[in-house]
């Protein structure tokens, strides 16, 4: 069962022709078929979770609070 997952899986990959690049999809995808059978979601679920939601989520989060420190250091120099 968990090899027809990884099986499954690697079948997504394209092949980009840069080997180390293969290399490190290939441990990815490893990493997270592992990950969600400890979970106990799909590996499908656990790509959705972390690539539409997480990720976005966080680089959002981030763009706001830079915009804030930025908004913080103007006054302070103009302070100054």
């Amino acid at each position: 069962m968990v090899a027809e997952e990884y099986i499954r899986a690697l079948k997504t990959m394209g092949d980009s022709g840069v080997y180390w690049v293969d290399e490190l999809f290939k441990l990815c995808v490893i990493f997270l078929v592992d990950l969600s059978k400890f979970i106990g979601i799909s590996y499908e679920e656990i790509n959705v979770w972390i690539f539409v939601i997480i990720w976005p989520s966080i680089t959002v989060y981030q763009t706001i609070r830079i915009l804030m420190l930025k908004r913080k250091m103007r006054k302070l120099v103009l302070v100054t």
